[in-house]
């Protein structure tokens, strides 16, 4: 299961090896074999198949392994062996992956360069990538001249601000100060990212515990799942460090007091402006059992003001600033097809063009997203104004009910915005259906990530790689083995009020 786990990564790194998009410059691409595959549509679609085969192992792998923590009728599992388990499974299986470029994605090539554009003295809330080569241009798309740390920079985002808070910004300047070595900068913000693992790891077993749910069998959904090997680590997206210390906030204002939770949010804020929706959950968490209205606006106000205290404070503190504040648009330049508030208003759109209405072009897209938006902060207030208080478990499913409404009626959605969701839902005691559907969807978004638009219009690898998961899929979840782990899997895993090893009253880990 492990070995199977770590053969997975490793050739999900080789793979990515012949088709992610490196620096020109870069010496690897020098190497012969390397050079020849990615120089034939022959070679980059084998790539682009060992990468699949990779993650359909790893999927495998962790399907074993959740059914081996998982506590059932033939067999029983130490939560905290499970837990351990599940930790070691994620050690192992990122090992290979720490030295991948940026997979499925470019964004991991911007955040190098947004680093270094703090390090030289200009503000990547003002300028773009493109300032730190200026004299170059863009003969072909998506071939780029200039020094190697700009070279494998999506064009999209050449000359855009970027929207990420002061966090990774000053991070990556921090590395940047040391090497311009475009590898090994997007291989440090790899290791920020996975921060945010580790305090997945330490904080999901806690947050089991106050939802009822196995802490084994919930680390193991969360933490080396399809969706968080391939999207989080491999594709090294900021978002795993943003849910990272969310979950740890959660736990810290109950553990340590409310005060410092909203701090640990207003930081998860200061990585992508979602991370602050925990602040709903530590309101309710630290208010006691039927507060009225007015108790709840004066936490509200509390909780926020410490919270957009602290973000406010990291800009200053870092001298990064807070001009990504106007730069939260520069997503919404792209139209993603799994954003439904998008995929209705281009609906709308295309029906006022046919019927001759004479409207703006994007002017139904433009306002279903605005209503989406509204929308998610009006679930967020209803949640925090209207729902119980006093209960851990109450603000485990607030936090995931309004992180799901942002998700959902975002006007932009990438496969690693879900990354959100797991530490909340898998920590709550699911009905079966529901633990069904969420290690299904795991599994489905981790294989479907080499298909992310990262491929503009590659239609040959578009269509091998679908021919490819819908091979893999049902091997892995339609088969009787497959269907047989899955329902050990989704089965009752644990008692709704102690787990040896984690207390419900602490969430922390107990001897024994």
């Amino acid at each position: 299961m492990i070995a199977r786990g770590t053969l997975g990564s490793l050739l999900v790194l080789l793979g990515g090896l012949v088709t992610a998009t490196l620096p020109a410059s870069t010496p690897v691409l020098r190497i012969g074999t390397l050079e020849a595959l990615r120089a034939h549509e022959v070679g980059r679609m084998t790539g682009l198949v060992v990468v699949l085969v990779g993650l359909g192992l790893l999927a495998n792998a962790w399907l074993r392994l959740c059914r081996t923590v998982a506590v059932g009728e033939r067999e029983t599992t130490d939560p905290v062996e499970g837990v351990a388990l599940a930790r070691f499974a994620a050690i192992v299986w990122t090992a290979p992956l720490m030295l991948a470029p940026p997979l499925f994605s470019r964004d991991g090539w911007s955040y190098a360069a947004q680093g270094k554009l703090a390090e030289v003295g200009l503000s990547p809330y003002v300028v773009g990538p493109g300032a730190l080569a200026p004299d170059t241009f863009l003969p072909l798309p998506g071939w780029i001249t200039g020094p190697p740390i700009v070279q494998a920079v999506d064009p999209l985002w050449w000359d855009t601000a970027t929207p990420y808070g002061p966090v990774p910004v000053f991070l990556g300047a921090i590395v940047a100060g040391i090497t311009g070595n475009p590898w090994i900068l997007v291989i440090a913000h790899r290791g920020f990212a996975l921060i945010g693992l580790v305090l997945l790891a330490w904080a999901v077993p806690r947050l089991a515990a106050w939802g009822g749910a196995n802490p084994a069998v919930a680390t193991a959904l969360v933490i080396v799942s399809p969706l968080m090997m391939a999207n989080g680590v491999a594709g090294l997206h900021n978002d795993l460090l943003m849910v990272g210390l969310m979950a740890a906030a959660l736990v810290v204002a109950v553990e340590r007091g409310w005060a410092w939770g909203a701090v640990l949010a207003g930081v998860a804020a200061g990585v992508k402006v979602p991370g602050g929706l925990v602040a709903v959950g530590i309101v309710l968490v630290s208010l006691p059992v039927g507060a009225d209205l007015v108790a709840r606006l004066r936490r509200l106000g509390a909780v926020g003001a410490v919270s957009v205290g602290t973000l406010v404070g990291l800009g200053v503190a870092t001298g990064i600033g807070n001009g990504w504040l106007r730069a939260l648009t520069v997503p919404g330049e792209v139209n993603t097809p799994l954003s439904a508030t998008t995929l209705v208003g281009g609906v709308l759109d295309w029906l006022a063009l046919h019927l001759g209405l004479g409207t703006e072009p994007a002017l139904f897209r433009d306002l279903v997203r605005a209503l989406g938006l509204l929308a998610s902060l009006g679930v967020g207030a209803l949640v925090g104004l209207r729902w119980p208080t006093g209960s851990r478990r109450t603000a485990l499913a607030a936090v995931a009910t309004v992180g799901s409404a942002f998700v959902l009626l975002s006007p932009v959605v990438h496969l690693w915005y879900f990354l959100l969701l797991p530490p909340f839902l898998a920590t709550q005691r699911l009905p079966r259906h529901a633990t069904g559907a969420l290690v299904a969807v795991s599994v489905l978004l981790g294989l479907v990530a080499p298909l992310d638009s990262s491929l503009h219009g590659a239609y040959y690898a578009i269509v091998i790689g679908c021919m490819t998961v819908a091979l893999l899929l049902p091997v892995l979840l339609l088969t009787p083995p497959a269907r047989e782990r899955l329902a050990r899997i989704v089965a009752p895993l644990a008692p709704p009020l102690v787990t040896k090893g984690y207390s419900t009253k602490t969430g922390a880990g107990t001897p024994g």
